[in-house]
């Protein structure tokens, strides 16, 4: 019988060697690419208990190269990789080793709030929290097309459907942003191959995560968000994160509605609420610019002066506005000029005026009526959201 002290030796020798042979060889072979065993897409959107490893990409490994990784099975409760690796021998690659960051020993996106970003550092997998502020742009993403005989529906440059004028309805084009009398509106007032947005994603983030499309919309936005977005123009900056702790006003503005006995009165206090309205609670984020809403109707009001009726009732909030956002380090909005007449003759008081913030840190814009009649009184506030 032959020593077993002896015998003992060698396999540890043998050990030792295949061990260090074993990690000779792992230097010379690349390390896996983290983007192969992400669950999603780099750059999209997710939300802490979602899965952000797909485990069945997760390379093998033998077990005698790694024994350690044994122990991390049993940690993370990965029972069926544990038998399979004592039972054939290969065992795979714990998450721990190939990703870092927020992501859980099991694969989850953890610790942060609101929307995170998967992403690469180094040659792991990566989900970072979100920055203090995230907006992207409300982009067209499907479209109705006039022809000579109905619309065509567009969606990413390729037709979907096509559906004659006299079966427009919701129930044929379903859309949150138009109404099928909105729709047939501008199908009756519009040029053949005009288009009219009719869902719509989000894109250009500040953060450079990937665009996101209405399905993930519906399921990753609230409601708050949604309902914001509905509200205002293509093209519009939407804030979908605001970790701000600190809000402070930077500029106000007031003015009063006044009497002129040449106009309607009663219709420049509608124009001045609708005004109210359609800025009430507009956020511009950083370097971006932001009209009002484009839900909102002005009232025309005769005025011999002038050809057209215009949005009488519309400047004095105008001046509030112009005032708030100014003082806040805003220059003129475009649309409006700098005198009593703050709205501009030919622009729409909501969606024809544009509001740039070129501060580091987003405005709200707060405006609001006391009071009724030509002696109503408007107020407005810029309110600067900061960490």
């Amino acid at each position: 019988m032959k020593n077993p002290v002896i015998i003992i030796l060698i396999l540890v020798i043998l050990s030792v060697g295949m061990f260090t042979f074993a990690k000779n060889v792992e230097a010379y072979v690349p390390p896996q690419n983290p983007a192969e065993i992400a669950a999603v897409n780099i750059g999209d959107t997710v939300y802490s208990g979602e899965n952000v490893v797909s485990s069945s990409k997760i390379r093998k490994v033998p077990v005698i190269y790694h024994p350690e990784y044994l122990i991390e099975d049993l940690k993370s409760n990965q029972f069926n990789d544990f038998l399979t690796a004592i039972t054939t021998g290969s065992v795979e690659t714990p998450i721990t080793q190939i990703t870092s960051g927020k992501i859980s020993r099991n694969g989850n996106a953890v610790g942060f709030n609101g929307p995170g970003m998967v992403t690469v550092s180094g040659e792991k997998l990566v989900v970072n929290p979100p920055e203090t502020f995230v907006w992207g742009i409300k982009t067209p993403y499907t479209t109705a097309v006039k022809t000579a005989n109905g619309i065509n529906i567009v969606s990413q440059n390729k037709t979907v459907k096509s559906v004659a004028a006299s079966d427009i309805s919701n129930n044929t084009v379903p859309t949150n942003y138009i109404s099928a009398v909105a729709l047939k509106q501008w199908y009756n007032n519009s040029e053949i191959g005009d288009s009219i947005g009719l869902d719509y994603s989000l894109t250009s983030f500040n953060d450079e995560r990937n665009s996101i499309t209405p399905d993930k919309i519906k399921t990753q936005l609230d409601n708050d968000t949604i309902e914001y977005m509905k509200e205002y123009p293509s093209g519009s900056p939407i804030m979908i994160y605001n970790g701000a702790t600190n809000q402070k006003v930077v500029g106000t503005g007031n003015s009063e509605l006044g009497y002129y006995a040449e106009y309607n009165n009663a219709l420049r206090a509608d124009n001045a609420k609708t005004f109210v309205q359609g800025w009430n609670n507009t956020i511009v984020p950083p370097h971006t610019s932001s009209s009002g809403k484009e839900d909102v109707t002005f009232t025309g009001v005769y005025d011999p002066t002038v050809a057209g009726y215009p949005s009488h009732g519309a400047c004095p909030p105008g001046r509030a506005l112009r005032a708030a956002v100014m003082e806040a380090g805003c220059p003129l909005p475009s649309g409006m000029s700098s005198g009593f007449l703050s709205v501009t003759i030919n622009a729409n008081p909501s969606t024809g005026i544009k509001v740039y913030n070129p501060t580091n840190y987003p405005i709200k814009i707060v405006i609001w009526t006391v009071g009724s009649g030509t002696s109503m009184q408007i107020f407005a506030h810029a309110i600067q959201y900061s960490p």
